[in-house]
């Protein structure tokens, strides 16, 4: 009895403790909010804009998540939108005198979100306001973005980062061979090089020729608008990029003029209260990107809802160490959302960002069935980020128009499939034998104790032609082309926006602007604002969402560790749990 009432007690004190932790999350959320929104809503006289390229770019940053800023499990991510939303009201507000530019030695980024970050703040510039940035360390994509400032500063024993792009794929085959697991693939498209990592020792020629393509398409562009802010030559530029100016000196890199001035920090402080024309006395009134999401937020006019819709694809949450839980396009969850929009009377036009390599090939049928829904009651335009290729790109085929930048990696109509087969590790190597009892010749399709068959791989080899064929016919119906058209770009070609304007795979280059002009435009609207979806989710359910097990944490610390080994160790971790049918293509390390 002693005992039952102790635990009882200590039952009520849990429960007790729990939602006082509870309410105290809350307060704090509320007061947080309140806080910001007073901050954020009184731009003081003379402010600067500060913006932090060290921040990883994803098109829904840490930001969103009161949770991850509380636990302190933030990622350093920047949200895109938003980033671009505070560049638009900070141009406007004439509060904001200019942009300070924090650089840093950035994590990867996507090249076609940096290429859209440059252009907003080339805009900022071009309405006569100025741009300073000033890095300890520029990385390449750090330096490509700072590059359009009015004037750009290096620490006096700072370093710049510019020698250019490249793909080093990783090939896991004979690792996998050593220790008993072989992977069997069946895929349509030569150009579909998501596999070859299990199958080959090296790159294919067509992969080969296309990865060399897009990384060319992407350097070009980035070479061309650094030379023309910087006054620098093409060529010479390249020449910089082959002499690795890491090493150079800073007095070298004034010299090449690709800075402006050496300074420390605290010289410039001064240099900033310069432009601002204030005493070196006063201090400098900074605003945050996060800060400028509740300045002059437009609310009147019709509604144009902006869709994100980030990672990989996938049919439902997958969570967990290891399982790439920190960002996916849950097929199931996104339907439900874009069904509420098509139903919701107040939005009159859809933009749906796609930044996503792909994924489950059935996921992405059912979100294309529901970008067709609807189309049918309002306009669709899809706004493609760094990624849009293959599920991406399948999900996006039939949108009423397709806006991508000119650095988007898309394309990639292809599709596989690809099995484990861990049977000689299971017999060979840890001395598990099998037996087996059966009804009919197939009944153990699948199981572990032995690979498939000629005539499984044969019956499979059709349920792929199949999947491709859709995808293809998806493709020809969205685009108004015909098949034979589509398989010339299709077989898993991989291109770059700029090409795919040429394909017709595309139908304009540009960014989040050009894709909510234009469906303003479909859905014939004289006055318009922008809403973002998903909404996020409250802090009690990101609360609830941490606590039911979920390793986004560790699983980022675990690809912070990993470096380039993380995305082969995550497919083969994955494999086993993911739709056999896959409309995807690898990531691509592209040299920062």
């Amino acid at each position: 009895m002693k005992d039952f009432l102790k635990n009882v007690l200590a039952t009520i004190v849990g429960l007790f403790v729990f939602f006082v932790v509870l309410g105290f999350i809350g307060l704090i959320g509320l007061v947080g909010a309140m806080v910001g929104e007073s901050t954020a809503t009184n731009v003081a006289k003379n402010s600067v804009l500060v913006i932090d390229l060290g921040s990883s770019i994803s098109e829904k940053g840490d930001e969103e998540n009161p949770m991850a800023m509380f636990t302190g499990q933030l990622t350093g991510s920047m949200g895109l939108a938003n980033a671009l939303s505070a560049i638009d009201k900070a141009k406007s507000n004439d509060n904001i005198k200019g942009i300070y530019l924090e650089a840093a030695s950035a994590g990867s980024q996507d090249p076609a979100q940096l290429q859209e970050l440059r252009a907003k703040l080339a805009e900022f510039k071009k309405a006569g306001k100025w741009i300073v940035a000033y890095g300890d360390s520029y990385s390449q994509a750090a330096y490509y973005v700072a590059s359009v400032a009015t004037k750009v500063y290096l620490n006096p024993q700072g370093e710049l980062d510019w020698h250019g792009l490249g793909a080093q794929p990783i090939f896991v085959k004979d690792l996998m061979k050593k220790v008993g697991l072989n992977m069997q693939v069946i895929k349509v498209g030569r150009y579909k090089s998501a596999t070859e990592m299990f199958t080959e020792d090296k790159m294919s020629d067509d992969n080969r020729a296309q990865t060399e393509a897009y990384l060319q398409g992407i350097w070009q562009n980035m070479c061309q608008e650094v030379a023309a802010d910087r006054g620098i030559s093409v060529a010479k530029l390249n020449e910089y990029a082959d002499s690795m100016t890491l090493w150079m000196s800073q007095q070298e890199l004034v010299k090449a003029k690709l800075v402006d001035k050496l300074a420390y920090a605290d010289e410039m402080k001064l240099e900033v209260k310069k432009l601002l024309d204030i005493d070196e006395d006063k201090r400098i009134s900074q605003v945050s990107v996060a800060q400028m999401k509740n300045v002059d937020t437009k609310t009147s006019g019709d509604e144009i809802a902006i869709y994100l819709a980030e990672g990989n694809i996938v049919d439902n949450a997958v969570t967990g160490l290891m399982m790439g839980s920190s960002q996916q396009i849950v097929a199931k969850d996104v339907c439900q959302d874009l069904e509420r929009l098509t139903k919701d009377d107040a939005v009159k036009a859809v933009v749906i960002r796609v930044n996503s390599p792909g994924g489950s090939a059935y996921a992405s049928e059912q979100l294309w069935h529901a970008i067709e829904k609807l189309k049918k009651a309002k306009p669709v335009v899809v706004s493609m980020g760094g990624y849009a290729a293959s599920g991406g790109y399948y999900m996006s085929s039939g949108a009423n128009w397709i806006v991508a930048e000119p650095t988007t990696i898309t394309g990639s109509i292809g599709i596989y499939g690809q099995v484990m087969d861990p049977s000689q590790l299971l017999k060979e190597k840890l001395g598990i034998k099998f037996d087996e009892a059966k009804t009919n010749k197939h009944a153990l399709f699948g199981t572990s104790s032995r690979p498939l068959n000629a005539e499984e791989i044969g019956m499979m080899s059709k349920y792929i032609k199949r999947g491709y064929e859709l995808f293809r016919k998806r493709v020809a119906d969205g685009r108004r082309m015909t098949i034979a058209d589509v398989e010339k770009v299709a077989q898993g070609h991989v291109f770059t926006g700029q090409d795919a304007l040429k394909l017709k795979l595309v139908d304009e280059l540009g960014g989040l602007d050009k894709a909510v002009a234009k469906a303003a435009q479909l859905a014939k609207l004289s006055d318009h604002h922008t809403a973002q979806y998903p909404v996020p989710a409250s802090m009690l359910e990101q609360l609830l969402e941490q606590t039911s097990g979920s390793s986004s944490y560790l699983d980022e610390q675990l690809k912070t560790t990993l470096g380039e080994l993380y995305e082969p160790v995550m497919m083969i971790k994955n494999c086993q749990n993911e739709d056999f049918l896959q409309a995807r293509m690898p990531y691509v390390l592209i040299g920062n």
